[in-house]
């Protein structure tokens, strides 16, 4: 999904949510949940988009009808020490669809 089929499926009310996913290396990618199915947001040659800081997203998203915006982070116990025999979850957190900045 690009961004133009993102305004036009949130503009709908088809959006449930956006995802902002933190990945090894400090970037993110955007996905779109469409009735419970991730879409991944791809840029104008088809790759995934990839943005370098939560700001960066927010402001890509700028523009687009209101749609729950979470700060994703895949299972936060493989980062840390002494969790083992915790069950894995990820981190999931509402975040402001527009900056400060």
């Amino acid at each position: 999904m690009n961004l133009h089929e993102l305004n036009s499926e949130a503009r709908a009310g088809r959006v449930d949510e956006l995802n902002l996913i933190a990945i090894e290396g400090g970037d993110f990618v955007l996905e779109a949940r469409v009735k419970g199915k991730a879409h991944p947001l791809l840029d104008a040659k088809g790759v995934r988009l990839k943005v370098h800081s939560v700001v960066d997203g927010q402001r890509l998203l700028n523009g687009l009808p209101a749609v729950p915006l979470h700060l994703v982070h895949w299972s936060v116990q493989d980062e840390m020490c002494g969790l083992h025999g915790t069950p894995e979850e990820d981190l999931k957190v509402p975040m402001p669809r527009r900056t400060a900045w």
